[in-house]
């Protein structure tokens, strides 16, 4: 089932959502090579990489994450990891990422509770 483009399975399995996004992103990334042969600057491949490849491997991820693997998340790192090494990736971790983001959103939630 697919539910706001994050796939679940009826095993509470997100292993296929990481494999449908994790393919995405690396034709996303052969764009970004394609774009880098033709003298895009490394500093908005870089943008464009964080904006694309990024924002797809965390889209809802609050929701998910519990639920993968560490097979699902060597995947997910992997593929920063050839970010890395192709010069467009030069943030956190994934795990770091999506940490960062549950504590942003938990101290927005605090923020706007109601009294």
């Amino acid at each position: 089932m697919k539910i706001l483009g994050v796939t679940l399975t009826n095993h509470l399995s997100v292993s296929e959502h990481v494999r449908d996004v994790t393919s995405r992103c690396v034709q996303s990334m052969h764009a970004l090579r394609i774009l880098q042969s033709h003298g895009l600057s490394t500093e908005s491949l870089q943008m464009i990489f964080q904006a694309v490849v990024v924002a797809k491997l965390t889209y809802a991820s609050s929701a998910w994450w519990g639920f993968t693997t560490a097979d699902d998340r060597n995947r997910m790192e992997g593929l920063l990891r050839r970010g890395k090494r192709a010069g467009l990736h030069i943030g956190p971790a994934v795990s770091q990422i999506i940490e960062d983001v549950d504590r942003h959103v938990s101290r927005l939630s605090h923020k706007f509770r109601p009294a």
